[in-house]
């Protein structure tokens, strides 16, 4: 499949972006928004979307084979890595080389999310019964308010007055969006979620990581030519000042995904009028109660932490560092940790990691190293697995229940605690910083640990196995997915 050159990012390698390139480029996006999309109603909009992924979803979709298709065979052009390291990706690769299995179950539960009663839901968590001010009414729920008297006839407040409000919003004339590199979903909801403002949108992609979100902005144009025309994708190596100016001088809105040191860069260079929207580093880590480690429900819940260890290989900021096992169980922590060991074992059979580039490969072997070390003088406080003649999997168990940062690419750690207070204790050094706790406990006790995560600063909690398939009504660091884009105004009626 041959892909037009519809957007920056078609164009060949030697190609060279200018300023002015990408300043045409904004204002080009800024006529068709006002032309295709401004007036577009809710209804429309989510139809398409559920179109493009319904059409995502299917095995002979051409957008799909190419996705599955390239990442695979870069796969197999580098092998399986060596104990020691492995091949560097080539130049072009699609960002992190992901097997095709785990890119296909990636990709298949953010499509699946796509259902117009899952948009329905979002949209009325977000903008509840508001008006757009650029759309056809587009209510999302009840009916317009009316006044509760004749324009003939006005009233001035009274001092008990108390006005009926409608809301209305209107989104980015021009949202910009820098992605980061080592998940594709996050840039395919931000697309997804500038649509619903109606904002044209600028995606520049982070060097080597266009792939994914140009065949997702390639398929929308398939399935609607003047709504595809709203969008743009890019690609450049951060910090190209010119090619960044020129893009910020354009934008009413800017979102990025980074480091803190990277966000803070973007924010100083700012024009005063743009809003920024920051999403920097977050981790999340899993918690397993000691009801849920008896009988039928053990292989269970070890399958639903290898199932958060293994989705897009630990890469994203939803995905486990550490899990937390509460001792008194019927399984201790240390055999929760070899039988999590058995199942990644088995996982790499169906899904295996990929490869790697050489220095996180040896970044990983490193860290064994140190492991094996301590396992050999200290057995009753350090054991760990891995998988043999390659760096696919590694499982650490230690009684120190302070929180670790893993080396990610499934290299996963578990600590047994007397309770949550003291997981929560243990990883008072990431106290902030934790975007999902994965929690496996018994039903009537749920709520209970939810409560005790929420006070202690957790945005997100969710059921082992679901840390990196978040709704579609998702709240990023726990602010408002379409809320913190939209500009609103109230209407105080008498």
């Amino acid at each position: 499949m041959n892909l037009p050159s519809y957007f920056l990012a078609d164009l060949p390698p030697e190609a060279v972006l200018s300023p002015a390139m990408v300043t045409e480029a904004c204002q080009t996006l800024k006529r068709n928004r006002a032309q295709y999309l401004a007036q577009r109603s809710t209804d429309n909009l989510v139809g398409v979307l559920c179109d493009v992924a319904e059409e995502w979803l299917k095995p002979d979709n051409a957008f799909r084979r190419l996705a599955l298709e390239q990442t695979w065979n870069a796969g197999l052009r580098h092998g399986a890595d060596g104990i020691m390291g492995n091949a560097v990706p080539e130049a072009g690769a699609p960002g992190p080389v992901f097997s095709r299995a785990t890119l296909e179950k990636g990709l298949d539960n953010f499509f699946h999310q796509f259902t117009p009663e899952n948009f329905h839901a979002l949209l009325v968590q977000e903008l509840g019964d508001a008006v757009s001010v650029t759309g056809d009414g587009c209510h999302v729920t009840g009916e317009a308010v009316s006044p509760r008297h004749s324009p003939a006839e006005p009233k001035l407040p009274s001092e008990s007055w108390s006005p009926v409000t409608r809301h209305f919003w209107r989104g980015p004339e021009l949202l910009v969006h820098i992605t980061a590199g080592n998940l594709p979903n996050p840039a395919l909801m931000s697309i997804v979620l500038g649509l619903l403002t109606r904002s044209a949108q600028f995606v520049k992609c982070a060097h080597g990581a266009e792939f994914l979100p140009r065949l997702f902005a390639h398929s929308i144009y398939a399935a609607d030519a003047k709504l595809g025309a709203c969008l743009e994708i890019a690609e450049w190596r951060g910090g190209n000042a010119g090619l960044e100016t020129a893009l910020f001088a354009e934008a009413d809105c800017v979102t990025a995904t980074g480091s803190d040191e990277t966000l803070a860069a973007i924010r100083t260079r700012l024009p005063v009028k743009t809003r920024f929207l920051g999403y920097g580093h977050r981790v999340s880590f899993g918690f397993v109660a000691h009801e849920v480690l008896s009988g039928s429900y053990i292989r269970q819940i070890v399958s639903r932490a290898t199932d958060d260890v293994v989705a897009w290989n630990q890469l994203g900021c939803l995905s486990p560092h550490v899990i937390y096992v509460q001792t008194g169980g019927e399984v201790s922590p240390e055999k929760f940790a070899e039988l999590l060991a058995d199942e990644l074992e088995r996982r790499e059979q169906t899904e295996p990691r990929g490869a790697l580039p050489a220095e996180h490969a040896a970044a990983i072997a490193a860290r064994r190293g140190i492991y094996e070390i301590r396992a050999a003088h200290s057995p009753e406080t350090t054991q760990h697995w891995c998988s043999r003649n390659s760096t696919a999997w590694t499982v650490v168990y230690e009684a120190d229940a302070r929180f670790q940062l893993s080396c990610l690419n499934r290299f996963i750690y578990v600590k047994g605690v007397r309770d949550l207070t003291e997981a929560l204790q243990s990883a008072e050094m990431v106290r902030g910083q934790v975007s999902t706790v994965g929690l496996a406990g018994p039903e009537h006790k749920q709520e209970e640990l939810a409560v005790q995560l929420a006070r202690w600063g957790v945005t997100r909690v969710c059921p082992l196995g679901w840390m990196q398939n978040p709704p579609l009504t998702w709240r990023h660091d726990g602010r408002p997915a379409l809320g913190d884009l939209v500009t609103w105004m109230d209407m105080e009626i008498d």
